[in-house]
């Protein structure tokens, strides 16, 4: 298949698919948001499969480019891109559809219609942001999840939905608004050909000294507040443990594992390459508020009864330790960042379902409310054992490798201190503690009298199987995915730029392009 197919394919299946589910019976509906999933997913696997096979000493990337439209000269342009720092996160978000569709097979929907077009119109905002080279189409893209999500809190979430609605959206709008004026003043002030270059190569476009340092300071910030509040990062973070506890199975699963490396991802693509005279300035004001994030979310997780609650505070630890890693400026570190945005997505996909299991059986999200779970629910303990011990970061499973290489490069970096990583590394005993510790409650002990609970049904456990076997392939056989990620990677870190290089040729990078 060629590339412009291939990329273009997994925008315009889901948009069909959200058409198509909107005016079907709403019994078809299901049948054919899960098809045009898997449709998606298969096409995302001969992408990687694609990625795998090129020639293992050079970057892989697919291009396409369709010009669009030029206002006031920025020459906007419909442009899709993968390489080895969006293609895993293109399979994750490809992986996770299917998934949630198949747990949430057969289950009564309050307007189900709805919920499938909103389902697909989502999966085309996160493939198109993750795919996205121009950057008012990345814009473009990352609004239009705002959206949905909002829907899958509003409407199909818990008791405080609305509250937990209206917070997400008005934050993360807030946010966004701050980088679609950095994105228009760098359209308005910078060569066109660097507003739509493609980004994998960043560093050889015309941008750098297009504009002062003060420039390039405010356009930092702008960037870099928006995706904070995106990952999040502490102090952006106060809306996150309510959106992520009220919202339904599928938003807090979707929102966790790929919503949130969107910000993460926004770092790596524009904060690094665009602007490394500011990077070198605010890397440490960045660092400082990754480090607080990860010891106030592992604290804040330590205290926590409710499952849920205590999922969302581990994920802003662990979000803050990824943040580390980029802003250490450290190759090592940002491609153990890049491997621990899917990892961390893959285990924690697997920690959301797992908790809603417990909650169809007994209706609550307390610790307190589950004892001897061990004895009654044996299938749902494996998966439940595999994902805590995944999230801890043990060793042979794929919360380690990534945690691995952001300490090591983050002790080397050459602009953060030896403190950060230590302070960060002492975290993971808290992660340690609060994990090791539900999961000791809720699987063991004297069982409480008529609480005998079923175990794990057939499209639960279904769905946790590839989610299982991803945490312990990544764990044994990380070599192949950090391989492909750090050729990308090799040159992400900042560096002060006063004249930008002659762009290299296609034959000098090794990279495919397509322009029709």
């Amino acid at each position: 298949m060629d590339q412009v197919t291939l990329l273009s394919s997994l925008l315009l299946l889901p948009i069909i698919g959200a058409v198509l589910a909107a005016v079907v019976p709403s019994k078809f509906a299901a049948y054919i948001a899960a098809g045009v999933s898997l449709v998606v997913l298969a096409l995302s696997v001969v992408m990687g499969i694609q990625a795998w096979g090129s020639p293992g000493e050079q970057e892989f990337s697919l291009f396409m480019n369709l010009p669009w439209s030029d206002i006031s000269g920025m020459d906007i342009s419909f442009s899709l891109g993968v390489d080895g720092i969006s293609l895993f996160l293109v399979l994750l978000t490809a992986l996770l559809f299917p998934v949630v569709l198949i747990y949430e097979w057969g289950t009564e929907k309050q307007q189900p219609k709805l919920y499938y077009v909103m389902l697909l119109l989502l999966e085309v905002g996160l493939i198109g942001f993750y795919l996205s080279l121009d950057m008012l189409l990345f814009y473009v893209f990352f609004e239009l999840v705002l959206i949905p999500t909002s829907f899958f809190i509003g409407i199909w979430g818990g008791e405080k939905r609305e509250k937990a609605a209206i917070q997400f959206f008005v934050y993360t709008l807030a946010g966004s608004l701050l980088m679609l004026v950095a994105i228009l003043y760098l359209g308005l002030h910078v060569p066109g050909e660097a507003f739509t270059s493609n980004y994998f190569k960043i560093r050889e476009a015309s941008a750098f000294g297009a504009y002062s340092l003060d420039a390039m300071r405010w356009l930092f910030l702008g960037f870099a507040i928006s995706f904070a509040i995106k990952t999040p990062l502490f102090p952006f973070h106060s809306w996150q443990p309510l959106a992520y506890s009220q919202s339904s199975t599928t938003g807090s699963v979707l929102l966790a594992a790929v919503m949130s490396k969107m910000g993460v991802y926004g770092f790596i693509r524009f904060c690094l390459p665009f602007f490394p005279d500011a990077v070198m300035q605010f890397g440490p004001v960045l660092g400082v508020l990754a480090v607080i994030s990860v010891v106030y979310g592992a604290y804040q997780a330590v205290i926590q009864t409710d499952i849920k609650r205590l999922i969302a505070y581990a994920s802003l630890s662990h979000l803050g330790f990824i943040v580390l890693g980029i802003f250490s400026s450290s190759s090592l570190a940002i491609s153990g960042a890049v491997f621990q945005m899917a990892a961390h997505g893959v285990s924690t996909a697997a920690m959301f379902l797992l908790a809603d299991v417990l909650y169809r059986r007994n209706g609550s999200y307390e610790i307190s409310a589950y004892q001897g779970m061990a004895r009654q629910m044996p299938v749902f303990s494996f998966y439940f054992m595999i994902a805590v011990l995944a999230t801890v970061g043990l060793p042979g499973l794929s919360g380690f490798v990534g945690e691995f290489y952001i300490l090591t490069g983050s002790f080397s970096s050459p602009l953060l201190s030896g403190a950060y990583a230590i302070v960060a590394a002492l975290s993971l005993i808290l992660a340690a503690v609060y994990l090791l510790n539900m999961f000791r409650k809720v699987m063991f002990g004297e069982e409480v009298a008529g609480s005998t609970k079923a175990d794990m049904s057939t499209s639960e456990w279904a769905a946790l199987l590839p989610l299982t076997i991803l945490m312990v392939w990544m764990g044994l056989q990380a070599t192949p995915f950090l391989k492909r990620i750090s050729l990308d990677t090799a040159n992400t870190a900042p560096v002060e730029v006063s004249v930008a290089p002659e762009p290299a040729s296609p034959a000098e990078t090794g990279s495919l392009s397509v322009n029709p």
